[in-house]
């Protein structure tokens, strides 16, 4: 498959199918970064889809699968943008603290506006967004889905 930017491009194997998300530098570029680094580090492979609510997100990234946790790193100043939650975006997931997204992010099922200029949205569902609907729901899941790999287009062979 061909992207428009490869760099710019995430390959998401889910235990449903896979996902691809074209992402945002210009509106949120350390985020981008980051995330960039996070799965060329393979963090992401094997975690589950903890929090999915059905009308609203599927959220992932947290390394004991329960909404708890983040990556190595320290947690990254807010990029809030005015691009809307809507039905594909892929947006962070962070504390009642504005500056405390790290590691774990959600994808929109359904428009969530009440969203907007509050959280970070750094990409956006280009393809598999079918495969995204058929994640297990739950708070928490009772047999979550899960990332089985995460790759920046530019890194596949």
């Amino acid at each position: 498959m061909a992207y428009k930017d490869p760099e710019n491009t995430l390959v998401i194997e889910t235990s449903k199918g896979t996902v691809v998300i074209e992402m945002r530098p210009d509106l949120a570029p350390g985020h981008v970064d980051h995330i960039k680094k996070l799965a060329r580090e393979k963090f992401y492979d094997g975690i589950k889809f903890h929090r999915v609510i059905d009308g609203f997100m599927a959220q992932t990234g947290c390394p004991h699968g329960s909404g708890t946790g983040g990556s190595k790193y320290p947690d990254l100043k807010a990029e809030f943008n005015d691009e809307p939650h809507v039905r594909g975006t892929a947006s962070m997931a962070r504390s009642s603290m504005p500056d405390s997204a790290n590691s774990q992010f959600f994808i929109c099922f359904d428009d969530a506006s009440f969203l907007n200029r509050q959280y970070t949205v750094w990409g956006q569902v280009i393809e598999g967004m079918e495969h995204v609907d058929q994640i297990e729901r739950g708070e928490p899941v009772a047999n979550p889905d899960h990332i089985v790999s995460m790759v920046v287009a530019a890194d596949m062979s």
